[in-house]
């Protein structure tokens, strides 16, 4: 098969900014706590004391600090491309080292819809439906390059059959 116009679309999780803004966010209060006195977080007078937030906010700092490490060291991996050989557009999402994943693939003839939901102030959604309105597993915003509608008419001009809906 020749050229689709499809860019192939790879993230992990050591590219991802989230995971840096977590890792960033654990270590500074993980460091913060690490810097106060807990007997100092009491008000002048002395009747509003909580000296039990400095390591509670240390212990939640370590563990998002630690869960974001793991995420990052693990590097589960996502994408989408479309396969040359069968023309299919394949998508995967949790690979790990060697192990495949949570996959799907779609010969493009077979897509029916595209729907991309937006969100006010959150992420936005994206789903893929084959042509008997069957949602497709694991296919969402995580596999494909935003903006999302630029990939979306890529998609349409390689099987224009295909209805791109935008809710919001």
């Amino acid at each position: 098969m020749t050229d689709t116009g499809m860019p192939t679309y790879r993230r992990s999780a050591r590219t991802d900014f989230r995971m840096w803004l977590l890792l960033a966010f654990g270590l500074i209060f993980f460091w913060t706590g690490s810097m106060l006195r807990p007997d100092d977080n009491c008000s002048e007078d002395g009747r509003e004391c909580a000296p039990w937030l400095v390591p509670l906010a240390q212990g939640f700092g370590a563990l998002v600090g630690l869960a974001a490490l793991a995420n990052m060291l693990a590097n589960p991996r996502r994408g989408s491309f479309i396969d040359p050989q069968t023309g299919e557009l394949v998508w995967w999402q949790g690979r790990i080292g060697k192990a495949g994943g949570d996959e799907g693939r779609i010969h493009p003839s077979n897509i029916g819809k595209l729907r991309i939901v937006r969100r006010d102030e959150q992420d936005d959604e994206v789903h893929l439906y084959d042509r008997e309105g069957n949602r497709l597993f694991w296919f969402d915003q995580e596999v494909i390059p935003w903006p999302y509608e630029r990939w979306a008419e890529k998609l349409r001009a390689l099987a224009p059959h295909i209805v791109v809906e935008i809710e919001g």
